[in-house]
């Protein structure tokens, strides 16, 4: 039996959703309708879908009651994630919204207080946990291959800076760096090392050609506990290498270096995951990864069926990634203070 979605937010996102994550699993999850806002957006996608007019709606009320479904996927934007997902589980449905679930933890905590008091599974769509090379370093951290974790050193290096200033819809994000990318970096921090962060400082490091509004490029020094530091890097408009989409993580250990990166081609595949060890004599050698045939936000849909059909808390509900919507919260409040935060515990 085909899970059955209905999907909000058919926007350039939204439809990268149709064409790539829910397209690799079809034979197991039916989208029976989509809700979009903006009308123009909506006849593009019902065109470029081929859907019926009872399959098309400007709001996600009149689809909840139109249509039989057993969850609400939200690729919406960020402001409108916490609303639509809690009207979705006060009408009996589960949901899965793209991230970051919230600008907050105290709007996060609103939806996560309806998951708990309608029993749905509000699950955040944190897809960079589903490559090989993420699960790879934080088993070798958990297992301490080489000995205790000290410091790690992160950088991320994309250019999306080509577009006339003020033409281009990213330059105008609410902190298109830390909101929309660094969000993915963060969640990864906290799989990886194992525990919640409790400081942060963040240096806006834009260069003079720039297009963007906020921050699209910054220096964040992370402190977990145990005395691991965070070094972090990223930036839309560097001149230099692209990093691959995870960015090129250097972790040192007490016996030797674990560096690696993955998500090299986007969705398209995990070939690009890669894992290596340095020891202290110099030795370099690769880490072989285990094989992932469904990998992630592909991946990530099918953890949120299997939780709800199961029973359990799936790695990335909404309660397990409030320490991710915490971090996220402390870089933007660093970022306009000048100073470093500390991190609100979130259990």
């Amino acid at each position: 039996m085909t899970f059955k979605l209905i999907h909000v937010g058919l926007g350039g996102w939204g439809m990268d959703w149709e064409t790539t994550a829910l397209q690799t699993i079809q034979d197991q999850v039916e989208r029976v309708a989509i809700v979009e806002a903006y009308e123009p957006v909506l006849e593009s996608a019902k065109t470029a879908l081929k859907l019926r007019d009872d399959q098309c709606f400007t709001s996600l009320e009149d689809a909840l009651e139109a249509v039989e479904s057993d969850a609400v996927l939200i690729t919406a934007p960020m402001e409108a994630h916490v609303p639509l997902a809690i009207a979705a589980m006060k009408a009996g449905r589960h949901v899965l919204t793209e991230k970051p679930m919230a600008p907050t933890v105290d709007e996060a905590r609103d939806a996560i207080r309806v998951a708990e008091e309608t029993g749905k599974v509000l699950q955040v769509s944190q897809n960079y946990r589903f490559y090989p090379a993420a699960r790879q370093a934080a088993a070798m951290v958990r297992d301490k291959a080489l000995g205790e974790l000290g410091t790690i050193n992160i950088d991320f290096r994309q250019w999306d800076n080509d577009a006339e200033a003020g033409t281009h819809r990213h330059y105008r994000f609410v902190h298109p760096l830390v909101f929309d990318m660094s969000i993915h970096h963060f969640d990864l921090m906290r799989m990886i090392i194992g525990s919640e962060p409790t400081k942060i400082y963040v240096q806006q490091t834009d260069p003079k050609w720039s297009k963007y509004i906020e921050e699209a490029s910054a220096t964040i020094v992370v402190t977990f506990p145990d005395d691991i530091i965070v070094s972090y890097r990223g930036s839309w408009v560097s001149s230099d290498e692209r990093t691959d989409w995870t960015g090129d993580w250097r972790m040192e250990c007490a016996d030797g270096l674990i560096r690696w990166t993955g998500r090299a081609g986007g969705d398209a595949g995990t070939d690009g995951d890669k894992v290596t060890i340095r020891t202290r004599d110099g030795k370099v050698t690769p880490v072989p990864l285990d094989p992932m045939p469904v990998w992630g936000r592909s991946a990530g849909v099918l953890a949120f069926i299997e939780a709800i059909r199961s029973g359990t808390e799936p790695e990335t509900s909404a309660r397990r990634n409030l320490g991710s919507v915490a971090l996220m919260e402390a870089a933007a409040k660093s970022l306009a203070a000048g100073e470093a935060i500390e991190i609100e515990e979130v259990g």
